[in-house]
This record gives structure tokens, C-alpha cells and sequence, in this order.
């Protein structure tokens, strides 16, 4: 008579900001060496000219932010939107990504979420800090993208909300309504 129902446990902000940190150092680790490889190459191509070196080194330093940006919004959504549904981050801590009824979200709606991150971190942050009050512990872009963080791996994932009650009288249709008639 009753379906097995299990409310999903959010993941909170100190376990989020934990996952961020985890994936901002994987990212970082990336790009250090990237862009000290970079500094090297544009100055020993210049021949000793220092304005030239800086210019080189400013042009190739712009294309480098712009790899940087797409690298990190295809590792968050692309691992996000996979069978994972987590980033290296998420994971490490043991949380994933959902949509509002616990399935896998789309490619579309992570990259909304990592795109809905710039709106969260303009607003002095307060669209990240809103996970630590909102019910669902939901920040901003959370609620743009119409995801959930929650805890768990992503192996039996799906929950589904309880369906609507059963008063008895036999679906939708208005027979047998009210009872006794």
C-alpha cells in the first residue's frame, strides 16, 4: 500500500566548499604549469626584447584565460551531466548533483549551473551562501538550474516523490464521488 519513500539528505555548504576547493586545486595544478611554460616560451622567443617578451606574453596570457574558462566548465559540465554526477571534488566528498526529482541532469542544465556560478560570485558571493539557508540547501545557481546537491554516490540514484494520496474512491474521475453516491 505504501511506497518505500527516503527524503534525500542535502549536502550542505561546508561539504560544498570543500568539493570547490578540491576542484579549484585540480584546476590550478593544471594551469601553473601551463602558464609558467608560457612565461618561458614568450620570453626566449622575443630575442631579448622586453616590450615584445610582455606583449607576447599578454596576447598568449589572454588565450590562455579563455582555455581556462572553457577547460573548467567542460570538467564540471561534463562530470556533473555523466553517470558520476559529480565533479573529482564532489565526489572525493562523497555528494553529487541531481535535478529537483534526484535523476542525472543534462549536459544544459550544467552548464547553466557552472555559468549561473559568475551570477552567484558577482553578487559578493551571496548566491553561494545561500545554500547554507535555503531548505533544500540550495545556492543561486542551484535555483537557476533547478539542481539539488545532495549526498550519496550516484549508484541507485534516483528517488521519487510520494504519490499524490489515494482517498479511496478510485482515480482521477469524479465517479464514485463523494463516496456513497
Amino acid at each position: 500500500m505504501f511506497q518505500d519513500f527516503q527524503m534525500p539528505e542535502y549536502a550542505g555548504f561546508w561539504l560544498r566548499f570543500a568539493a570547490y576547493l578540491i576542484d579549484t586545486t585540480i584546476i590550478v595544478l593544471i594551469f601553473i604549469p601551463l602558464t609558467l611554460a608560457l612565461a618561458v616560451a614568450s620570453a626566449s622567443a622575443t630575442d631579448g626584447d622586453d616590450n615584445g617578451a610582455m606583449a607576447l606574453f599578454q596576447l598568449a596570457n589572454m588565450g590562455l584565460n579563455l582555455v581556462s574558462i572553457v577547460v573548467s566548465w567542460l570538467y564540471s559540465s561534463l562530470l556533473e551531466s555523466s553517470s558520476w554526477q559529480a565533479t573529482l571534488g564532489k565526489k572525493a566528498v562523497g555528494i553529487r548533483v541531481t535535478d529537483m526529482n534526484g535523476n542525472r541532469i543534462s549536459f544544459g542544465q550544467a552548464t547553466g549551473r557552472h555559468f549561473g556560478k559568475i551570477l552567484s560570485s558577482l553578487i559578493c558571493l551571496v548566491g553561494f551562501i545561500m545554500a547554507a539557508f535555503t531548505e533544500k540547501q540550495q545556492a543561486l545557481h542551484d535555483i537557476l538550474a533547478g539542481t539539488l546537491v545532495v549526498r550519496g554516490s550516484a549508484f541507485g540514484v534516483a528517488y521519487n516523490p510520494p504519490p499524490p494520496p489515494d482517498f479511496g474512491y478510485g482515480g482521477t474521475s469524479r465517479e464514485g464521488w463523494p463516496p456513497g453516491s
